[in-house]
């Protein structure tokens, strides 16, 4: 599902240039349930953006389903993105003013479909069958976060990346939504791939790519 080959990521705060990921390669198969850790500022996260297409590396590449992401121009990337991917948020990043409803219909109306009777089902699906009508700020955090897994797989995407998802949550939730988000996934044979720094949640999964100076330490 994903092959990344020799990724060089840094960044320059003033005249200091950080390098993120050093050279790092890896291959995530269809299906497969992968947790990205490491310590902070290992690089987990601007991997994981990397892989999705949204941070473009200075030199390696990226495939994904077959694609080479960074071959793309800036629109068909996001389009092939919107197609393939779905991702959740530690943050939920849920639009304050839009409807539960209305925030897990955001891909679908992206890509130009209307909300359909699937975004319905899969509200009812994450327990939020009542909730629909509710903004955000009506929500408790395990709400809002899903109302994020619906919105991420409203469009039926292939690959999930989720960053923390369980983060803002405590324990109880937070098992709760990584049971509901492998349910799902697994009725769809859809790839994971979660950033987490929790060793025992990553234990969950089938991989567990440990991240250490830019690159993978061990798998």
């Amino acid at each position: 599902m994903i092959t990344a080959e020799n990724l060089h990521r840094s960044y320059t705060i003033g005249q200091k240039t950080v390098e993120v990921l050093h050279g790092l390669s890896l291959n995530i198969k269809r299906g497969e349930k992968v947790f990205l850790c490491g310590p902070s500022g290992a690089g987990k996260t601007t991997l994981m953006y990397t892989l999705a297409g949204l941070e473009q590396p200075q030199q390696g590449k990226v495939i994904v389903a077959g694609e080479d992401v960074y071959a793309l121009n800036l629109r068909r990337r996001a389009l092939f993105r919107n197609k393939t991917m779905g991702f959740i948020f530690q943050n939920y990043m849920l639009m304050p003013e839009l409807t539960a409803l209305e925030n897990a219909s955001l891909a679908t109306a992206v890509a130009g479909r209307e909300a359909t009777e699937r975004v319905k089902a899969l509200l009812e699906r994450v327990g939020l069958g009542d909730r629909m009508d509710h903004l955000p700020n009506e929500l408790s955090g395990g709400e809002q976060q899903r109302v994020a897994i619906a919105r991420a797989l409203a469009h039926d995407p292939e690959l999930i990346f989720a960053d923390e998802p369980t983060g803002n949550l405590d324990s109880r939730n937070g098992k709760q939504i990584l049971d509901l988000l492998f349910e799902l996934a697994d009725e769809g044979n859809k790839t994971l791939v979660i950033v987490t720094h929790d060793s025992q949640i990553a234990a969950r999964g089938d991989r567990t790519l440990i991240i250490r100076d830019g690159v993978v330490a061990n798998s």
